[in-house]
This record gives C-alpha cells, sequence and structure tokens, in this order.
C-alpha cells in the first residue's frame, strides 16, 4: 500500500494513475474540499483529511509500505512543509515502513533566508536522512505543468510576462517524467537513500520559453520583461496586510532572482539511474495542447 500526500496535486495525480495502472495499492490522503472524483475513480483508496493533525495523519499512515510526500504549502510552509512531513516520517518510523520518497526543491540546500518553503524543506531533508528509513529525495528544478495555464495565455493573446533577469537559466522538468521517477524511486536501487537534482534534459534561458510558445504557435512572441523590484514593493506593501503572504512572496521572488537548473552530468546521472530519457519542455507542452 502507497500513501500520497497531495494526492491531487499536479504531481500527486500523476504519482497515483501511474501506480494504479501497475495495480499498485493506493491511499490517497485529500482534503474534502479538493477534488479526488478522478483518483476514486482510478482505484484509490480516499482517505479525507487534514494535515495539520496529527491524528489524521497517524491514521492514514498505518498499514502502509510506502510514504510519497507530493503536497505543496502555498503560504504556510511551517506548518505544511515542516511540521506536516516530520510527522509523515515520525510515523513512517512508527508504522515500518520500507520506503519514504520526499519532493524537496532544487535549491533547499543553498541557504535562501527569506524563502520560508526552501528553509522547510531542507529541514525536513535533514531529518528523512537522519531518520534510519530508506528515502529517496527528489528536487525538481520548475515543472512543466505549471506552464500549461501561460502557454494557454500566450496561445490566446501572443504575451509573456517575465520578471526579472531573461538570461537565468533554467532546467524544466516534464511533470510526467517527475511522477514516473517518484514511483519507480521505491525499487530504483540506485535512488535509495540519495538527493538526487531533477531536471528537464535542456538548460534553457528564461526567455527560452516564450519562444518556444512562439514555435509551438507559429507566432512571435511578445515579452513583457518587469524588473524585480516591482515585486519587492508588493512584498512590502502586503507586509502590511498580511505577513503570511508576504513570506509566501519571499519564496516567489527567490525563484525568480536565482537560477534553477541541473547541470549535464546530473541529468546523465538521473538518466542512467531511472533508465530512460527525460522529455523537453516542448514536447511535454504539445502533447498536452495536442500541436
Amino acid at each position: 500500500m502507497f500513501l500520497i500526500t497531495g494526492a491531487t496535486g499536479g504531481i500527486g495525480r500523476r504519482v497515483v494513475r501511474l501506480l494504479r495502472r501497475q495495480e499498485q495499492s493506493v491511499r490517497a490522503f485529500v482534503r474534502l474540499t479538493s477534488r479526488y472524483s478522478e483518483l476514486e475513480h482510478r482505484g484509490a483508496e480516499i482517505f479525507i483529511g487534514d494535515l495539520l493533525e496529527e491524528r489524521d495523519i497517524q491514521k492514514a499512515s498505518r498499514g502502509v509500505k510506502y510514504i510519497i510526500s507530493a503536497h505543496g504549502s502555498n503560504s504556510d510552509a511551517l506548518s505544511l512543509d515542516y511540521r506536516a512531513n516530520i510527522e509523515l516520517i515520525d510515523q513512517a518510523k512508527a508504522n515500518g515502513v520500507e520506503h519514504f520518497v520526499f519532493i524537496s526543491v532544487l535549491g533547499a540546500d543553498r541557504g535562501y533566508e527569506d524563502a520560508p518553503v526552501f528553509k522547510a524543506k531542507r529541514a525536513v531533508e535533514r531529518y528523512l536522512a537522519a531518520s534510519g528509513l530508506n528515502y529517496t529525495i527528489l528536487r525538481p528544478s520548475g515543472l512543466a505543468s505549471n506552464l500549461l495555464p501561460l502557454v494557454e495565455q500566450f496561445r490566446q493573446t501572443g504575451l509573456y510576462l517575465l520578471i526579472g533577469d531573461r538570461k537565468n537559466r533554467t532546467s524544466i522538468v516534464s511533470t510526467d517524467d517527475l511522477a514516473r521517477i517518484v514511483v519507480d524511486s521505491v525499487t530504483v536501487e540506485g535512488a535509495r537513500n540519495q538527493i538526487l537534482p531533477i531536471g528537464g534534459p535542456e538548460i534553457l534561458l528564461r526567455e527560452d520559453i516564450p519562444r518556444i510558445f512562439g514555435r509551438i504557435f507559429n507566432k512571435q512572441p511578445v515579452i513583457i520583461n518587469s524588473p524585480l523590484f516591482a515585486v519587492d514593493g508588493l512584498q512590502s506593501a502586503l507586509g502590511l496586510i498580511n505577513p503570511q503572504i508576504q513570506k509566501a512572496l519571499g519564496t516567489y521572488r527567490t525563484l525568480l532572482a536565482n537560477e534553477f537548473f541541473c547541470t549535464k552530468d546530473e541529468i546523465a546521472n538521473l538518466e542512467a539511474i531511472y533508465n530512460f530519457k527525460l522529455e523537453t519542455l516542448e514536447s511535454f507542452l504539445r502533447r498536452y495542447l495536442a500541436v
């Protein structure tokens, strides 16, 4: 039995699909307000609970062999990215779980002080590595599925908003590839007790993304390049109203201000461990857009 947190998210939903295709038993941890009918239709056991409640995590963790932590936090990094994962790890130890897969973030080890999500995930990485459990920690860069709303907007308008340095490098990973890596991590020996950076096969400049959009739709992109200080102003203004949102914008600014990419050697190592070729961003988008 697999327990999947964040089962209705972009990664979690794909993980559940893959596991059910393999006829694996899956328990999907979902919120009451989330859309989980597809998971139910695929034969997943639905556990309705709240990751902020320790007792719900305890109940959900009973009788499972593997745990995959795929949930995010939006603006509550301390409670969801940190505390919920610590409780999941403790329950995994108590219940003799055989393997724990944790989805972290590329750059978690860089010490970004204004990015609560990065700090929380790094603390969880350390806790998991010291727990005595078999684990795989995956550090993905940007997810290709996050670009689908932007590419749909581009289809309509030809516009692309790019905040910050357009020359910053990135290596966006196919979300389907990431789901496959997550699932395979519990059985692939080379992934055991490893921390692995996960990116796509290409190192792209951020300005390459709208150019890819333009190729797909045969349309010249109009790039609106907004300076990073626009986010700084917004962060300061919102901080006076809602400190929680101000913290979330700190993580967002960190993502905009820095480079997040995997080296060619890291990608080659990843493809060797999991024995498949990673998909390019353009290929992913063309598949989903049926172009």
